[in-house]
């Protein structure tokens, strides 16, 4: 970053109170699109409502020189000078552009913003803001004095200030936090300017309890059904958002029609001419218009504070008035599903023509001979994202360690071929850690060094080479064992060098969170876990005291875990893969040694039976299933000797031992295929 170097500092305008750029001593990153992981914006108390309820977020112009890389969805953040706190997640609801607003922050909107450089957000997930304490050692490197930061963040600083920030996430609808008044005051607009300054009233006392956020709306805040309280503890939403909705239409329209009766009373102003035309304001209304939103909610509040003696007997006096905004709302509540209705098939065709492109890459699949290379600066060499193009037949190796290195490698190797193709890195070395197969995409968790261990979550989209970071688990941990069930994955059992753990931790992407579900009935480390006919079962492992022999079942329609029968042989370290309806436990250490026996589930009998065993004693190694057969990858024999051999087991034809040298010593990996 020595070249290109410029000397700027913040300070404050007194008009707008953002920062305005006119001296900053420090670099740009200059991060290139394929690099920008998110940006922070600037803002103070004065302006932080502004930034909110239009939706916009700002900068000097010279900052557009990253901020034109931003796209829809990247993760954003907003930094409040005042207090040195930390809001978030924001995303991108456009792509970063010159004055979007060219008015924006200045007094009654005259004159032009000083901060052009701009972009739509919208609210991912509404947390509790982070205080620079918090969130300073995350972007430390981005600091170039004690005071003032650089706003390019690279995706490995988004994905943990995502992490961060979604540890203090929380619902405004049932779930309040301690900092509730002061997020009000944010997001909603500013109160109208009649009556509020010339009676001096306060806030009413019932408004923090119905308050209802507009932005909700748009079901940005709090998405899912599950979410984290201030405490930490898991809950269930008191209410849908649809519920949200309704009362927020309810409300629109007790208000309207108060207003209507203030008015009335007032001039004497023709009843039927208000109300029709508040009968057309609800129904030209979307869901997805936070201005109506917003100035509901002034007049909701002013109203409120002139007439909070009247009682609701008044609304009797107008019943045609409430007939034709009843219908509104039912008008309002009738396109609201057709837009939810709509937007479900605009997703089912999305994913439809994700999976034909996928499809017709695999089709004309290029030899790795006939494909360029290209290096780019400072990176590793490896192919062009539009030109790595993947058999469905082969299988992925993540991570790993070759008896030299720990590695952070992707790679694909090919059976035919016995030939070994590099993919583009994870973000860090990782071994020890598990890896599940979602919506297309590889997800490799936790893990470590064996010194070190993780909790951050990275998946794999072959479509295009790239890593996205997603939610951290709630533990490091490693030797854990993954899973896909139902469209979720499961996290099970691991350790973190000083504690094995039962605890089972469920990824959905839908919240884009790790949800803690029901615990094991065993503690297990280096355990092996899979999923069969519907359910997760877990075998084997280390409690901290033994090696087991003891297997579970978890069945997603009851619930809970179930012991089944016990093996005949202690085992953790092993391998475990599903071939024609049995689960195989292969290999691993017994508490004494390494060992080659094998043992078959068969669900049907409910009874595990000895099966013969493979040829070479190992633990450690990574076994997947292709072409009706299991393939057993690496490992580690009796006397720490790093494995380089591959073993084939095929029903009928029992284990042999092909020349297939293209993976080369491996252990402690991670192993799939990508074929369903």
């Amino acid at each position: 970053m020595g070249a290109g170097r410029r000397t700027q500092t913040f300070v404050f305008d007194s008009a707008s109170s953002l920062p305005n750029q006119t001296s900053y001593t420090g670099d740009f990153r200059y991060l290139t699109k394929r690099k920008l992981g998110g940006v922070i914006f600037g803002c103070t108390n004065d302006t932080m409502k502004e930034c909110l309820c239009k939706q916009l977020f700002g900068l000097p112009a010279k900052h557009f020189s990253y901020v034109k890389n931003i796209d829809p969805g990247l993760p954003l953040f907003l930094f409040n000078y005042s207090n040195k706190e930390l809001h978030g997640i924001f995303e991108a609801a456009s792509s970063g552009a010159m004055s979007i607003n060219p008015y924006a922050w200045t007094q009654d909107g005259s004159g032009r913003t000083l901060y052009p450089a701009q972009v739509q957000m919208r609210v991912r997930l509404q947390c509790q803001p982070l205080p620079e304490s918090l969130f300073k050692p995350i972007i430390l490197d981005n600091y170039y004095n004690q005071n003032h930061f650089l706003f390019e963040l690279d995706h490995v600083q988004a994905g943990k200030l995502i992490s961060k920030l979604s540890s203090l996430a929380f619902a405004p609808s049932s779930c309040m936090p301690e900092n509730a008044t002061t997020w009000r005051n944010i997001i909603q607009g500013l109160p109208a300017k009649d009556n509020r300054e010339e009676n001096g009233q306060s806030e009413p006392q019932d408004l923090k309890e119905n308050f209802v956020n507009p932005l909700d709306l748009n079901g940005n805040f709090g998405g899912g059904d599950i979410f984290l309280c201030p405490n930490g503890a898991d809950q269930q939403l008191e209410a849908p958002l649809d519920n949200q909705v309704e009362l927020y239409d309810k409300d629109l329209i007790h208000t309207e029609i108060r207003e209507l009766a203030i008015q009335h009373e007032c001039s004497g102003t023709s009843i039927n001419g208000h109300a029709e035309e508040s009968t057309n304001a609800v129904t030209n209304a979307t869901i997805n218009d936070v201005k109506i939103g917003q100035e509901t909610f002034q007049k909701t509040q002013t109203l409120r504070e002139e007439k909070n003696e009247e009682s609701s007997s008044d609304l009797a006096v107008y019943p045609d008035i409430i007939a034709q905004l009843l219908q509104g709302m039912e008008e309002l509540k009738a396109s609201k599903e057709a837009q939810t209705h709509k937007m479900c098939s605009l997703e089912q065709k999305l994913a439809d023509a994700r999976e034909e492109i996928k499809q017709l890459k695999y089709k004309y699949f290029m030899p790795e001979s006939s494909i360029p290379s290209c290096q780019l600066a400072d990176e590793t060499v490896f192919e062009p994202v539009d030109q790595v193009l993947l058999d469905p037949e082969s299988i992925i190796l993540a991570g790993g360690y070759d008896g030299v290195s720990w590695l952070s490698t992707l790679e694909s190797y090919s059976l035919s071929n016995d030939v070994l193709k590099s993919l583009k890195p994870m973000s860090s070395v990782r071994s020890y850690a598990s890896v599940a197969k979602l919506c297309g995409e590889l997800y490799v968790f936790g893990g470590g060094t064996g010194s070190l261990w993780y909790d951050t979550v990275e998946s794999y989209n072959p479509a295009d080479n790239e890593w996205t970071l997603h939610p951290s688990l709630n533990k490091k941990k490693g030797s854990l064992a993954g899973a896909t069930l139902k469209d979720k994955i499961f996290a099970i059992g691991g350790s973190n060098g000083i504690d094995c753990f039962s605890e089972v931790e469920m990824y959905d992407p839908l919240v884009e969170r790790w949800i803690s579900t029901r615990s094991m009935l065993q503690k297990r480390f280096s355990l092996a876990a899979a999923e069969l006919n519907g359910a997760l079962y877990a075998v084997g492992g280390y409690d901290g005291s033994n090696y087991l022999a003891t297997a579970e079942r978890f069945d997603p329609r009851e619930h809970s875990w179930t012991k089944i029968k016990n093996m005949s042989t202690s085992r953790g370290c092993h391998a475990l893969a599903v071939l024609d309806g049995k689960l195989y436990a292969l290999g691993g250490y017994d508490g004494s040694t390494m060992v080659p026996n094998t043992e078959i589930y068969d669900p049907r009998l409910a009874t595990w039976m000895v099966g013969e065993p493979m040829k070479h004693s190992r633990g450690y190694s990574a076994a997947v299933v292709l072409h009706e057969s299991i393939y057993v990858i690496g490992g580690v024999q009796p006397g720490e000797e790093v494995v380089d051999v591959i073993e084939c087991y095929k029903e009928g034809q029992g284990w042999q031992t092909p020349n297939l040298r293209g993976i080369g010593k491996r252990c402690f990996c991670s192993a799939i295929v990508l074929e369903d």
